[in-house]
């Protein structure tokens, strides 16, 4: 019982104790409340998995509900893409509701409030209210509205919803404390004018609820037991529960249960806007094509560039719930899909930038069909046949003419082997007037038992189906592009994020279905893309075979990189290096690295570490290494998960002595 509760994250552990203390399991409810302004993006899903695995795991109700209270930036279209997006990632949420169904409650209620003298109209201009509000250091002061009868208040608030106002000429305000710490409880607007079309309700209202006001009512509505949101939100809580504790006294017999916020941490990636407001940007100016192109960090984008359902949510799995706000490297993204297509992903042969191979021994005209494994990792996905004539595609990386011993692909004289087919021996080449290879010619022979050390992928020139490929990089070339005070996050973008070239595949491909995912073999994964049509494929790269990023990123200009301050080695990184040797020093060295390791291990991200549990087994200094910073992780509150328990027992039953004796360290 014990291991399992250290496996529980913070909020899991804050709903056992709500459980413990007599909340019945059956008024557990959760929601995933996303505002149709715009596309889900890759920091929505930990959210989505929030919310949605706590239904899961304890059989209870999600509601999907659109807070929907800003008809001048939500569009039906949004609400569309948001629910496909959820759908796609294997979610099923209890009810759909909006925000919008509560409009008249949200109204009744704020009328109760004025009638409390809890509410008040306010007729100043945005810029006197907002200089009566103090700073954070300085006390607000009271506007001189703050006193109307309530008389008054209910005639104007019942003018603005008549629409008798102009928009700006009245708020609704709560009165609560202009000289609260907290700004947000410094009288907060409740209601404002608003002349626009909502996408549900039309031009029924010309006022709108602000989203504090309607945010915590809407979970109050629902009965939701636990409102989970990220940790921009923390400093609203007192604001939530002070709005709860006004209508709780106006509707308790109906509606029993107060519900309760918590706070993670959201999702940041590097390399990654997570801004739906900048997002938007890169639409409108044409950086990109639209919200689901490929090079776009949202849900469509992904699903469009190859990502799998299943390589998202195992992300979100790793990255965990946590309380303090940290970067997750995109490196580790990528590795999941990879890990995911690696199982899933059929094998195929297709020759990105070719050159034309002539077998001279070959029978002219003649053709044969070799049968090839569809995918290794699955032993139902079964083989195919793939044409062998006298002419093929190579990659023009694939030869050299000369090269050292260390060069495994062909080179003239050597040999290497075909893919499922023959070996062949570069004999001499043809070239144009520039200097540039245009044919190889080689000789094949039968002795497919010949020990040869390279193997290359290729199709046969006759069978060749040509498709449009989409080479995509990351979008942008800073860690993190919108961090920068004194510079627009455009500034970072990636020239060549997009790079575009015809391909020839292997004509098994020539029936492939939007959506389809492949492995080209020795080039990466890749899938078909949307604008496919019959005869005119179109594939996209989702991720090479192994991550390039780190030893190739894109070169920034001059400029920047001389306004850049030198960037230190990452703490993962100097731990790898301290770890490498560590079981050869000698002790005094050993206890000096173990301190750094220690200290190191503050700026590391667990997911970091959790990468290496699988660190080869003859890598032990790095295992040693890893064991030493989690546990400093652990002793700082890092909550005990299945992977850690597995990577800890194993490291126990090791040969190793100095590894062994850091695992039983650990309780």
């Amino acid at each position: 019982m014990l291991e399992e509760s250290k496996s529980l994250n913070f909020i899991e552990h804050i709903i056992e104790e709500d459980l413990a203390n007599g909340l019945p399991k059956e008024n557990l409810r959760f929601r995933f409340p996303p505002e149709p302004n715009g596309y889900l993006h890759i920091g929505h899903t930990k959210a989505i998995g929030i919310s949605f695995g706590l239904g899961e795991k304890y059989n209870a109700p999600v509601n999907l509900r659109f807070d929907d209270t800003n008809p001048a930036k939500e569009e039906q279209e949004y609400v569309d893409a948001i629910k496909r997006d959820i759908e796609w990632l294997g979610y099923k949420w209890e009810n759909e509701l909006y925000s919008s169904d509560y409009f008249q409650k949200l109204y009744d209620w704020a009328v109760l409030m004025i009638k409390d003298g809890n509410a008040y109209v306010d007729s100043q201009s945005s810029e006197a209210m907002a200089e009566q509000k103090g700073t954070p250091t300085q006390v607000g002061t009271n506007s001189p509205y703050r006193n109307r009868t309530v008389e008054e208040n209910l005639e104007l608030f019942q003018g603005m919803k008549d629409g008798k106002f102009k928009q700006g000429e009245h708020v609704l305000r709560a009165k609560i404390d202009m000289e609260d710490p907290n700004m947000l409880m410094r009288d907060p607007i409740m209601y404002r004018i608003l002349f626009a079309h909502h996408h549900r309700t039309s031009n029924d209202w010309c006022i709108y609820p602000m989203y504090d006001w309607t945010h915590g009512e809407s979970d109050y509505i629902e009965q939701i037991s636990h409102s989970l949101c990220s940790l921009e939100f923390k400093p609203h809580r007192k604001l939530y529960n002070w709005f709860k504790e006004q209508v709780y006294d106006y509707a308790k017999e109906e509606l029993p249960i107060p519900p309760k916020q918590r706070e993670f941490a959201r999702l940041n990636l590097s390399y990654t806007i997570m801004s739906k407001r900048k997002l938007l940007r890169l639409v409108e100016e044409g950086i990109v094509t639209g919200w689901d192109d490929p090079r776009m960090p949202t849900i469509s984008g992904l699903r469009r560039r190859g990502y799998t359902p299943n390589s998202i949510r195992q992300f979100i799995e790793k990255v965990g719930v946590a309380k303090r706000e940290n970067i997750i490297d995109v490196s580790l993204l990528e590795f999941c899909v990879r890990e995911d297509l690696n199982k899933s992903a059929n094998r195929v042969m297709a020759v990105l930038d070719p050159v034309k191979v002539i077998i001279t021994n070959y029978p002219e005209g003649n053709e044969e069909w070799l049968d090839a494994e569809n995918n290794p990792e699955d032993d139902k996905a079964g083989s195919r046949q793939v044409p062998f004539s006298r002419e093929i595609y190579i990659e023009k990386a694939d030869f050299k003419e000369q090269a050292s011993n260390k060069f495994f692909r062909l080179k003239l004289g050597g040999e290497v082997r075909l893919k499922n087919a023959y070996i062949i021996q570069a004999n001499n080449v043809v070239k144009d007037k520039e200097g540039n290879v245009t044919e190889i010619h080689c000789t094949y022979s039968t002795d497919t038992e010949k020990r040869v050390k390279g193997t290359l992928h290729w199709v046969s020139v006759k069978h060749a189906i040509p498709a449009e490929i989409r080479e995509y990089d990351r979008l942008f070339m800073d860690e993190a592009p919108d961090s920068h005070n004194d510079k627009d996050f455009m500034e970072f973008i990636n020239p060549n994020s997009l790079k575009v070239k015809i391909g020839y595949l292997e004509p098994s491909l020539a029936d492939a279905e939007v959506g389809e995912r492949f492995q080209f073999q020795r080039l990466g994964y890749f899938n078909v893309d949307n604008d496919s049509k019959p005869g005119a494929l179109v594939f996209n790269k989702t991720v090479g075979l192994r991550d390039s990023w780190s030893k190739q990123k894109p070169q920034q200009n001059q400029n920047q990189q001389q306004n850049q301050p030198q960037q230190k080695r990452k703490a993962i990184s100097v731990i790898q290096q301290l770890g490498k040797k560590y079981t050869n020093l000698p002790e005094e060295k050993q206890l000096k690295a173990k301190a750094e390791i220690q200290v190191l291990a503050k700026n590391v991200a667990y997911e970091e570490l959790e990468a290496l549990f699988g660190t080869a087994v003859k890598k032990v200094g790095t295992r040693v290494a890893v064991l030493i910073a989690l546990k400093e992780q652990l002793k700082n509150g890092l909550q005990r998960n299945a992977n850690i328990d597995d990577f800890i027992a194993k490291a126990k039953d090791d040969k190793n002595e100095i590894l062994v004796a850091e695992a039983n360290e650990i309780a």
